[in-house]
C-alpha cells in the first residue's frame, strides 16, 4: 500500500503556499500553481513515467478559488490521488469534478472570511498602530498576517488530506450555506466599522445664510458624506463593474475638483 510521506505532503503544501499564483494569467488563473503543488505527490506515488504523466494531466484543467481557504482542495486531492494510486475506484475525471465543484463555494467562503473580514480587521489595527508615522503598524500586519496564513493554510491542507472526498459534503451542504451567510454578515459589519472609523469626508461650504453645510449635515446624519462615499464606491464596482483602480482614480479627480471649487477643505478631507 502506498502512503504519502510527511515530507512530501509538506513539500506540496509549501509549494502551494508560496506559488499558488505561479504564472497567473486570465486564461489559467491558479492552474500552474496547483500543478506545481501536486508534482511531489505524483512523483512519490507513481514509478512509471507514463503513469506520472497521466496523473499530472488531471491538474492541467482550469482552477481558480480563494487561495488561502482553497488550500483545502489541494490537500483533498492529495488524499484522493493517494487513494487512486492504491487502486480505489477514483479517476482523474472524478478528481476534476470535485475540484470544479468546490472552487465556487470555497471562493465565497474565503472572500468573505479572508478578504472581507480578516484583512480589514488586521489593517484597521495596523492603521491604528501607525498613527504619527509609527512603523509598528506595518510590522504588526506583516508578522500577524504571515503567522495566521502559514498555520491556517497548513491546517487546511492536512485537514483536506485527512478528509478526502468526505469534505465535499461539508463544504457544499446546507451547513456550508449557513456558514457562508454568517461570514458575509460578519464581513459586512466589519467593513462598516472600518469605513466609519477611517473615512472622514468634510465639506467647508458655507450656506447662503451664513451657516456651515457640514454642521447641517451632521445634525441630520453624522458622517453623511463619508457614508455616501462608501455607497458610491460600492455602486461603481458592483453595479457599473468599474475596477477598484479606476474608482480610486475617480476619487482623486473628485477630491481635486472639490478642493478647487471650495467644496472640500484639504485640511479636513482625507
Amino acid at each position: 500500500m502506498k502512503n504519502l510521506s510527511k515530507k512530501t505532503l509538506n513539500k506540496s503544501f509549501v509549494t502551494w503556499f508560496y506559488g499558488n499564483l505561479t504564472c497567473f494569467s486570465q486564461e489559467h488563473m491558479q492552474t500552474f500553481g496547483y500543478l506545481c503543488a501536486m508534482l511531489p505527490i505524483v512523483e512519490e506515488l507513481y514509478e512509471k513515467e507514463e503513469d506520472k504523466k497521466k496523473a499530472m494531466d488531471t491538474y492541467t484543467a482550469f482552477f481558480n478559488t480563494e487561495p488561502q481557504i482553497g488550500t483545502l482542495v489541494v490537500g483533498m486531492t492529495a488524499g484522493l490521488e493517494e487513494a487512486k494510486a492504491n487502486g480505489q475506484p477514483i479517476d482523474g475525471e472524478a478528481i476534476n469534478g470535485i475540484r470544479a465543484g468546490l472552487m465556487g463555494p470555497l471562493a465565497g467562503i474565503g472572500d468573505s472570511m479572508i478578504v472581507g473580514t480578516l484583512i480589514p480587521i488586521l489593517l484597521g489595527i495596523g492603521l491604528g498602530l501607525s498613527s504619527g508615522g509609527n512603523p509598528l503598524g506595518a510590522i504588526f500586519y506583516i508578522i500577524v498576517w504571515n503567522f495566521l496564513m502559514w498555520f491556517g493554510m497548513k491546517f487546511a491542507y492536512f485537514k483536506g488530506y485527512e478528509l478526502g472526498g468526505k469534505a465535499v459534503e461539508i463544504l457544499v451542504g446546507e451547513k456550508a450555506q449557513a456558514i457562508r451567510d454568517s461570514i458575509i454578515m460578519i464581513g459586512t459589519i466589519v467593513i462598516g466599522a472600518v469605513a466609519a472609523s477611517w473615512i472622514n469626508i468634510h465639506t467647508s461650504l458655507i450656506l447662503p445664510g451664513g451657516g456651515e453645510l457640514q454642521k447641517t449635515l451632521d445634525g441630520i446624519y453624522p458622517k453623511m458624506l463619508s457614508g455616501a462615499a462608501v455607497v458610491f464606491c460600492w455602486w461603481l464596482m458592483t453595479k457599473r463593474n468599474i475596477s477598484p483602480t479606476m474608482v480610486m482614480l475617480l476619487l482623486v479627480v473628485i477630491a481635486f475638483v472639490g478642493v478647487l471649487a471650495g467644496f472640500f477643505d484639504p485640511g479636513l478631507s482625507y
